[in-house]
């Protein structure tokens, strides 16, 4: 199995150098901002630095939300910087995969987030995993409150409910919704966005937004029109499969966002995220 997951990796690698590509063909696809990356880090990265930003390049991708567990793999991203790549690095509250299950009701994860944030280059918390009444711990309160606090935004992978907690735990949160619900009915995403003006939906694995042929559903055409600012896309590079797939997921991204009209399609692909993070960026050192 080890040849193959060599020659896997040196598969992708070919392709971020020259394999044909949009940008390799001459097109100029739209850039994409990467709402919802993981480079994890266990105990270490199935692609190195230079092979994920080949795959960058290859896709048109020109700036990442960077998270990692644990937050080896960000300190790696903010400290390899590039000139074709912006790196907005997010705290993971997670050492080890099971602290997905757990962070909410662990004090020590909340000294984790401290102590990641003295390095002073951090623009928000998560992506964290919270489902209904687990998101009302105190954990998760001094979490919310701490990113209000020090102007941080939070990517949460969370349910209606849990949303909602957040919510609760302090009204000027700002949350980047991981999934925007999953298959959550168009009209609930609706509502919340109505009700909470911080708040931005992020579109990995949401489900529903296209149908036959890739042709994006009415609901979800009406919900981009409405809420041009609210929306951002994202790889969700988890699992290795990801990575591997990631052209795949790009073009899927730009195959509807070619269906909407160029100036929303701009600011879903990448506008919303310069315009979320771009000045609070300029106010944060690198201390390392």
């Amino acid at each position: 199995m080890s040849w193959m997951r060599s020659l896997s990796r040196a598969v992708i690698v070919l392709a971020g150098l020259g394999i044909p590509s949009l940008l390799a063909q001459g097109e100029r696809p739209i850039p994409i901002f990467d709402a919802h990356l993981h480079y994890n880090w266990e105990p270490t990265p199935y692609f190195t630095l230079e092979q994920v930003h080949a795959l960058f390049r290859q896709h048109g991708v020109t700036g990442i939300l960077a998270t990692s567990r644990p937050n080896d793999g960000t300190h790696a991203l903010v400290g390899s910087p590039r000139d074709d790549l912006w790196v907005v690095p997010f705290i993971r509250p997670y050492r080890v995969r099971p602290d997905v299950q757990s962070w909410f009701s662990n004090p020590v994860i909340f000294e984790l987030i401290e102590a990641e944030f003295r390095r002073g280059y951090y623009i928000g918390i998560g992506e964290f995993h919270l489902s209904g009444r687990a998101a009302a711990t105190e954990v998760v309160r001094k979490t919310v409150n701490f990113a209000v606090e020090h102007d941080l935004y939070l990517h949460a992978h969370a349910d209606e409910e849990a949303v909602e907690h957040l919510y609760r735990h302090n009204p000027k949160a700002r949350v980047i919704w991981a999934h925007t619900g999953f298959g959550l009915a168009p009209e609930r995403v609706e509502a919340l966005l109505k009700k909470h003006p911080d708040l931005w939906g992020e579109l990995s694995y949401r489900s529903g937004i296209t149908g036959a042929g890739g042709q994006l559903t009415p609901e979800w055409r009406d919900l981009f029109t409405r809420y041009p600012d609210r929306f951002l896309i994202g790889s969700d590079t988890w699992i290795n499969e990801r990575w591997a797939s990631y052209g795949d997921i790009m073009a899927q991204y730009r195959g509807w966002l070619r269906q909407l009209p160029p100036d929303i399609a701009a600011k879903i692909a990448h506008g919303n995220a310069r315009a979320l993070f771009e000045a609070r960026m300029q106010k944060r050192p690198i201390r390392g």
